[in-house]
């Protein structure tokens, strides 16, 4: 074995301006912020470990090991202190050499338990964030962030340490207060690269999120006034309702609230829905027929006034008194229904997506249908099983297509769990569920391989590329197979996941809410209404009615008036304008936030 000579060195006190950062020094990629925290270290502690460099021909030193220390040295020369620096010296190029290669490789990186740990029993002794950073040379966000972990069962923390879990799969088990079902899913999910999001399903499995439209309805605030248990997500900023039950009884009363509301305003009856939109054909299945609000009429001075100011509000010169003019005028031609037509009529009324209440007002129920007929409300119809319900805007072709998009959105969000898919897969073929089957496998027929033929309709690409081979002329399926499982688990396992994807049809109605409630399927997510896929196929009227409806306008208003007037494909582009969020037409619209959000959620009524 070669013996090596000691290396003599000698410490010098250097000044700080007669040292640099030497080409040999390998650490170039510097995070600034690590900087000014080492600095605060310096300051605090003081060097507590000397930097060392090579002298070269002009007498100033290089410093091969220590460039992140005379970096935030730079910081510190407001400190008479730091006016000179404590630096080993190298006897010649290769010894400098050396160092600066040692020290960049023997350096090694506190893992992220043991730095958990740590910064927690700093905290418990009472140390402050800032402290610690200073201690660590660590940014105070840093420490925040590790301190949200401090206090996770010692497992978990071992299982990081280990490699079994991700850092990430750690942060996700902020999310439980309840150690003994950590410990059991974190049982479950050792060394089997759960994703965080599984692992806080698994955690959380009968919880929602305040995003949930029931939270938004009945208030967070008024939840936990109930006594109802949150449970906040630390890193993801997200909270979990956990007493649904609860939040399902407090959700029900205000639905019942909200009912006595509507009837107190005169209305015969009212109605919740138990759905997140209107279903297609709803008013049709219960033969409900539907009288409109009646229209307030102008005198001729009135209206000539009124065309007046509306003309100079389209050129953006009508000053504060003619706006409030404008709008008492306006006020008068507003459609309001007469207390005589509310005693024969009804509300029906859901909660939608984001929490909104969206009603239907003038609905006639059969046993109604006389009383109105008399009171001129509704024409008598020729056949007694007739009502004046109006038709579906919505023929049964488009009403088709939509229901192939939201299929396909169901599909596109159960791509992202391929475990559910395979268990999903495991339960069929162990069970005999026969037409209820949530997988389009059976022994000779499938369903269609999802397509995106339409517009503004898109899909994971892992669903639409590639459908299955055909196999008819094949010589050889054994040397076929064979090369398919030569591409070895995961090649194997990523097919499995995309074909039953494919094949997800939802199964019963409480089995589809079970993995929508777990994938999240969003159609508006795939899907964007435009031109060619909706606005074209639809009547002008109902353009008319979407436009007033999603920018909150009165029928009379100048900017519905002016967009009823275009033509239908002039209206298709508009509304397609609306919602691909062109920044120009939405401002100058004047889109508030609450219309935009109105906007991006916004389905076709019955679209499921």
């Amino acid at each position: 074995m070669t013996m090596h000579k000691p290396i003599t060195a000698v410490v010098e006190q250097v000044a700080y301006g007669d040292l640099y950062v030497s080409d040999l020094n390998p650490r170039t990629v510097i995070n600034p912020q690590g900087i000014e925290a080492l600095a605060e270290n310096i300051r605090e502690l003081g060097l507590i470990q000397n930097l060392a460099g090579l002298r070269d021909e002009t007498g100033k030193v290089g410093i091969v090991a220590g460039g992140r220390r005379l970096r935030a040295l730079a910081l510190l020369q407001d400190d008479p202190r730091f006016a000179s620096v404590p630096v080993k010296i190298a006897p010649d190029q290769e010894t400098a050499q050396m160092w600066a290669t040692s020290e960049n490789h023997q350096r090694e990186q506190q893992h992220p338990a043991d730095e958990i740990r740590d910064y927690g029993k700093m905290a418990a002794r009472g140390v402050s964030v800032a402290a610690i950073a200073i201690a660590f040379g660590a940014t105070e966000p840093h420490v925040y962030r590790r301190l949200k972990l401090a206090g996770l069962p010692d497992p978990i923390l071992d299982a990081l340490k280990s490699g079994e879990i991700t850092l990430q799969n750690a942060a996700a088990f902020t999310v439980s207060e309840d150690e003994a079902n950590s410990l059991a899913v974190l049982e479950k999910v050792r060394g089997e690269g759960y994703s965080d999001h599984q692992i806080k399903q698994m955690l959380k499995p009968d919880s929602v999120r305040d995003t949930d439209r029931r939270v938004i309805f009945v208030g967070r605030e008024d939840y936990e006034t109930n006594g109802g248990h949150v449970t906040r997500d630390l890193f993801a900023e997200q909270t979990f309702i956990d007493d649904v039950a609860l939040l399902n009884d407090l959700f029900r009363c205000k639905l019942a609230l909200t009912c006595d509301a509507i009837t107190a305003k005169g209305w015969k009856w009212a109605e919740a829905l138990d759905s997140t939109n209107l279903p297609y054909g709803e008013f049709d299945q219960r033969k409900l027929a539907r009288i409109f609000p009646e229209k307030g009429t102008l005198t001729e001075e009135q209206a000539e006034r009124y065309d007046e100011l509306a003309e100079l509000a389209n050129g953006d010169v009508l000053d504060e008194a003619g706006e409030a003019e404008l709008a008492e005028l306006q006020a008068v031609l507003e459609e309001t229904y007469s207390a005589e037509q509310k005693a024969v009529a009804g509300v029906i009324f859901y909660v939608n997506q984001t929490g909104e209440v969206q009603t239907y007002e003038g609905l006639v129920r059969k046993e109604d249908k006389a009383a109105a007929i008399e009171a001129g409300f509704l024409r008598k119809t020729s056949q007694s099983g007739g009502d004046a319900a109006p038709k579906s805007p919505i023929s049964q072709k488009l009403s088709d297509d939509l229901s192939r998009i939201a299929q396909g959105a169901r599909q596109h969000a159960v791509m992202r769990d391929p475990d559910l898919l395979i268990d999903l897969l495991a339960y069929q073929l162990s069970h005999e569920l026969r037409s209820s089957g949530p997988l389009g496998i059976t022994k000779t027929d499938v369903p269609n391989w999802p397509s995106t033929e339409a517009a503004g309709y898109s899909l994971d690409e892992r669903l639409t590329s590639n459908p299955p081979r055909d196999m008819w002329d094949a010589k050889d399926l054994g040397a076929s197979f064979r090369a398919f499982r030569k591409k070895g688990p995961e090649h194997v396992r990523g097919e499995l996941v995309r074909f039953l994807a494919a094949q997800y049809r939802g199964g019963d109605e409480k089995l589809s809410a079970l993995i929508d409630k777990e994938t999240q399927p969003n159609i508006r997510e795939v899907w964007t209404p435009n031109s060619e896929n909706f606005f074209s196929r639809v009547g002008g009227p109902y353009l008319n009615n979407l436009w007033r409806d999603l920018l909150d306008l009165s029928e009379d208003h100048p900017t519905a008036t002016n967009f009823a007037k275009l033509k239908k494909g002039e209206k298709a582009e508009k509304l397609e304008a609306l919602f691909s969020g062109d920044a120009d037409l939405r401002t100058a619209l004047g889109v508030t936030e609450a219309q935009a959000v109105k906007i991006d959620v916004w389905l076709p009524e019955g679209m499921e």
